[in-house]
């Protein structure tokens, strides 16, 4: 059993990796878990950078195998924002009812609303950083519709896709979902590392 520690404490975040993870033979810890409590500073301008940062100091902290994501909305018509800003949006600290009521604002009147999901992971195995991205093309409703998933998900419609992701099944959502897409790119990476 393979012993990985995901550099979060979001709750949410964990529980939809795990269930992605639950069928191999890795032990999945969140910070919570291995009682970090410091709070990692996320400086980068990059969502990779970012997730970099996070991982990197997990990994020099505690010499174990660990991943660390960081997601951004970008959207169009907004030239790309919020992106690597998307936690923090409306200001610190971070809000997600507060993120929603700001983009609905910025996009009043705009007949464009594309926008995409993107996620990038750094795993960090043995000291070595390999880094993993996975991207969801949607739109943005004018209204949020669901009680489910978090941050932007009430407000974002998949492509080719009628509901938003807090509208979906959490199983349906991770089939398709920006994170879902990193995590399968490092799970195959995972199952070939551990194969070895």
């Amino acid at each position: 059993m393979m012993e990985l520690i995901f550099a979060s404490s979001n709750k949410h975040k964990t529980a939809e990796i795990a269930s992605l993870l639950a069928k191999f033979p890795i032990l999945l810890r969140s910070l919570h878990d291995i009682g970090w409590t410091t709070e990692i500073e996320e400086t980068a301008t990059t969502l990779e950078g970012n997730a970099a940062l996070k991982a990197r100091a997990i990994w020099e902290a505690t010499g174990k195998a660990c991943f660390a994501d960081d997601t951004g909305l970008e959207v169009k018509a907004l030239g790309g924002r919020p992106g690597v800003y998307s936690a923090r949006y409306a200001g610190e600290p971070s809000d997600a009812a507060r993120n929603r009521t700001k983009l609905l604002e910025e996009l009043q009147g705009m007949n464009d609303r594309s926008a995409r999901f993107r996620t990038s992971i750094c795993l960090i195995l043995e000291g070595k950083a390999y880094f993993f991205d996975g991207v969801v093309e949607g739109r943005i409703r004018e209204e949020e519709r669901g009680e489910g998933g978090f941050g932007y998900d009430a407000l974002f419609v998949p492509e080719n896709k009628t509901q938003s992701f807090a509208e979906m099944e959490p199983s349906a959502k991770n089939a398709i979902s920006h994170r879902g897409r990193a995590l399968a790119k490092m799970i195959a990476f995972l199952g070939d590392y551990l194969s070895r």
